[in-house]
């Protein structure tokens, strides 16, 4: 089984990081949904989202992916979090895939894993991203890194990633459920 980390900060974008969630478990994974604050946390458009654990809680665990959605101040809140930082540069290191979508590539920069890497993300981000390649596709893959721009390519983001952990044919499964256009 495929295990994925989303994690959730006050002030995440809510597309960004329910899309994920969703498409993802319906491919078959195993995705925790995981809280920089304990409780229901407030997005970036004041929906209350209920993480389903704690941070704390799982940073010792296995995971295959660890996704950021973006939105502020979500994506303050998590750069600002030491945990995170730690969490990106030990998923790195294992070559396990990043994902990060919106602003949120803005935090893999400030923990250092993007140097040289091609990368997308929301227009406004990107004077942040220092010593990368810059592209205006809508999901980006370099690697283990893959990156997208705004809530609105959210469901390619999240396909993207399905195809990333699973392959085409279930990737293809999954949009026949959803039908996005591809």
């Amino acid at each position: 089984m495929k295990t994925v980390l989303v994690l959730l900060a006050p002030g995440s974008e809510e597309i960004e990081t329910i899309t994920v969630v969703d498409i993802l478990r319906r491919a078959g994974a195993r995705v925790t949904l995981a809280g920089t604050e304990n409780g229901a946390l407030e997005g970036s458009r004041g929906i209350m989202i209920l993480p389903d654990e704690a941070l704390d809680n799982v940073l010792e665990l296995d995971y295959d992916l660890l996704v950021l959605p973006g939105g502020q101040p979500g994506t303050d809140n998590l750069n600002n979090d030491a945990r995170v930082s730690q969490l990106l540069k030990k998923m790195n290191g294992l070559g396990k895939y990043i994902a990060a979508i919106c602003a949120a590539p803005l935090i893999l920069q400030n923990a250092g894993i993007l140097k040289d890497r091609r990368v997308t993300s929301h227009p406004s981000a990107q004077t942040g991203l220092d010593g990368i390649s810059y592209s205006e596709d809508r999901v980006v893959v370099d690697g283990n890194i893959i990156t997208s721009r705004s809530p609105g390519t959210a469901m390619e983001f999240s396909l993207k990633l399905v195809e990333l952990l699973f392959g085409r044919e279930r990737m293809d499964v999954v949009n026949k459920g959803v039908l996005a256009k591809l």
